[in-house]
């Protein structure tokens, strides 16, 4: 009889068992019907439709650059400030999207996930490639200005921009992935996520340029500062897409604004990102045999 149970189950695995993010990978047909789902029904009903991924973050430039540009004056010492402040804007508004939809997708998905299983990852890895819908265009007008203004990249450049995003995406997922699964049980995880995007860019070289944090703080606050991993990206994007817009592309002239060791510390920040999706993977995957019943 024992025989006969251990040949019935050889080969399966307990119910509810996975590998994580991999499982995602291995069922990428369902990552793609949720973020088609997402984005067919985004804006269903929007007279405007896919042109407010355009209309809402040139208002927040506008918003920023009369604030920041004309009334504070930075457009006067940078030269294409408007440049610098819309490109850092628009890589935090694919992070604070990406980290604040992936960690409430357990919670809005949760009649799918107390009826069948699937990979629970699937709902914040799904929330960071709709983010990522959203971002292109915002890219694409941003490119558009870049060219007009003269942006002639080199091969160091182009590989910042992606680097810039490969850390921005690795950060909000592991973020996602820590705080999504601490909402289902704690909803207090969004208010202090809700806070965390709050601060996030002010934390960052956006409304306001490099050397003012290296004047204004000692070597030790600087050297920290750089470390975080949203600072590295920034940086890696005004590299990308500021920097080749500049009359005076001298080394030293672009180091002054973008620091000149970006590329040292982009490392350092993809480094700190793998380590919060580690940290996010395994308090996932400790927490989701709790899921159905929390939700």
């Amino acid at each position: 009889m024992c025989v006969l149970s251990a040949d019935l189950t050889a080969g399966m695995t307990r119910p509810g068992r996975g590998h994580g993010l991999l499982d995602v990978f291995h069922r990428r047909y369902l990552l793609r019907l949720l973020v088609r789902k997402d984005v067919q029904i985004r804006y269903r009903g929007s007279v405007l439709g896919w042109f407010w991924s355009f209309i809402k973050p040139t208002a927040q430039f506008i918003v920023y650059y009369v604030a920041m540009g004309q009334f504070l004056g930075l457009n006067r010492g940078m030269e294409n400030f408007a440049i610098y402040l819309f490109s850092g804007l628009v890589l935090i508004n694919f992070f604070n999207e990406f980290f604040g939809n992936g960690t409430r997708s357990l919670v809005d998905n949760a009649a799918l996930i107390k009826k069948i299983y699937l990979p629970r990852e699937l709902f914040p890895v799904s929330s960071g490639f709709i983010a990522l819908v959203n971002f292109l265009p915002q890219v694409v007008v941003l490119l558009i200005v870049c060219l007009f203004f003269g942006w002639h990249p080199n091969a160091s450049q182009l590989l910042a921009i992606l680097l810039a995003i490969m850390i921005v995406f690795v950060l909000a997922l592991g973020l996602a992935l820590l705080f999504g699964s601490i909402d289902v049980s704690l909803r207090d995880a969004e208010s202090v996520v809700e806070m965390i995007l709050m601060f996030t860019t002010w934390l960052s070289p956006v409304l306001y340029n490099l050397p003012l944090v290296q004047t204004t703080t000692s070597p030790t606050v600087f050297f920290t500062y750089q470390l975080n991993p949203i600072t590295a990206a920034v940086n890696l994007f005004h590299f990308g897409f500021w920097a080749p817009t500049q009359s005076d592309a001298s080394p030293e002239h672009i180091a002054s604004f973008v620091g000149p060791h970006v590329m040292q510390y982009a490392v350092y920040g993809l480094a700190i990102s793998f380590v919060f999706l580690l940290i996010g993977q395994l308090v996932f995957r400790r927490l989701e045999k709790n899921f159905a019943q929390d939700l």
